[in-house]
C-alpha cells in the first residue's frame, strides 16, 4: 500500500516535463509555455533582487526591509509578440500605508522598453483598493482604455466611445488565483476573468495604437505587496 501511494505515474512525469508545469496544469493545445515553473529563464530584468519562483509561480515581492520607489518589470526577453492569446493566472496582496495606501499589479503586452528599463504600452492593471479590479491601461499614454465593465473604441483621430458590456462582470479577489485570458487580434484587444468577459478595446487610432511589442510582468512601487503569476501560457494567431 505504501508503494503505491507513493508510485508516480511515468506518462505523469513526462507530461509534467514536456509542459514545464506540474502535472495537474498541461498546457492546453495549440498554446506554448512562457514560464517553466520553476526558473526565471526566458526573462530579463535589470534588479533581480524582486524576481523569484515560488510554490511553482514567477513571485516578486516588496517589503520593508527592500522597499520600491520604482516600478519594476521582468521582461520576457525572446520575441515580441502581434496576434495572439495569452492565458495566465494572477493573485496580488499587500499592506497598504497612509503614505502609500495603493496595491496594485499587472502585466503590459504589445509594449516596450524605455529609459530606466520602464515599459510603455498596453497593460492589464489591477488595483487591490479600489471597487474597478481591473482595466485596461495605456502605460505612458492615453491612461485608462476600458474599465472594468467597458467596451471601448478609439476612432481614427482618437476620439473615444464608449458601450457597457451586455453582462456585468462577475465580482473576484485579486488575493485569491484567477485566469487572466487575453486575446489581441489588430486593433481588437479582449480581456476574460475566469472565462467572463470583462473589459474589450478596438484601438483604430494610428498615431497611439500598437501592434506589435514585448510581454513583461509588473511589481508596481508602493507599500509592501506580494505578486504572483503562473501557468503563463502563449498562442500565436
Amino acid at each position: 500500500m505504501i508503494r503505491n501511494a507513493l508510485f508516480v505515474s511515468p506518462l505523469l512525469i513526462a507530461l509534467a516535463f514536456l509542459t514545464g508545469q506540474s502535472s495537474d496544469t498541461a498546457v492546453p493545445k495549440g498554446y506554448v509555455a512562457l514560464f517553466d515553473g520553476s526558473s526565471l529563464d526566458g526573462w530579463e530584468t535589470p534588479d533581480p533582487s524582486y524576481w523569484s519562483v515560488e510554490d511553482g509561480a514567477i513571485t516578486a515581492k516588496i517589503t520593508e526591509e527592500h522597499p520600491c520607489s520604482v516600478n519594476q518589470y521582468l521582461v520576457y526577453e525572446k520575441e515580441p509578440f502581434d496576434d495572439f492569446e495569452l492565458r495566465l493566472k494572477f493573485r496580488m496582496n499587500g499592506s497598504p500605508t497612509p503614505a502609500l495606501p495603493h496595491i496594485n499589479g499587472g502585466f503590459q503586452f504589445r509594449s516596450k522598453v524605455i529609459e530606466g528599463h520602464d515599459v510603455a504600452g498596453y497593460q492589464v492593471d489591477n488595483n487591490l483598493d479600489t471597487d474597478w479590479l481591473v482595466r485596461l491601461y495605456d502605460e505612458h499614454g492615453r491612461h485608462t482604455l476600458a474599465w472594468r465593465g467597458e467596451d471601448a473604441t478609439y476612432n481614427k483621430d482618437g476620439e473615444r466611445e464608449v458601450m457597457p458590456l451586455k453582462k456585468e462582470p462577475a465580482q473576484f479577489k485579486l488575493e485569491e488565483w484567477h485566469e487572466y485570458h487575453l486575446v489581441c487580434e489588430g486593433p481588437r484587444i479582449t480581456l476574460k476573468v475566469n472565462g467572463k468577459l470583462v473589459a474589450a478595446v478596438t484601438d483604430n487610432d494610428p498615431k497611439e495604437q500598437d501592434l506589435s511589442g514585448i510581454l513583461a510582468l509588473q511589481l508596481h512601487s508602493g507599500p509592501p505587496m506580494t505578486v504572483q503569476f503562473k501557468d503563463i501560457w502563449l498562442k500565436k494567431r
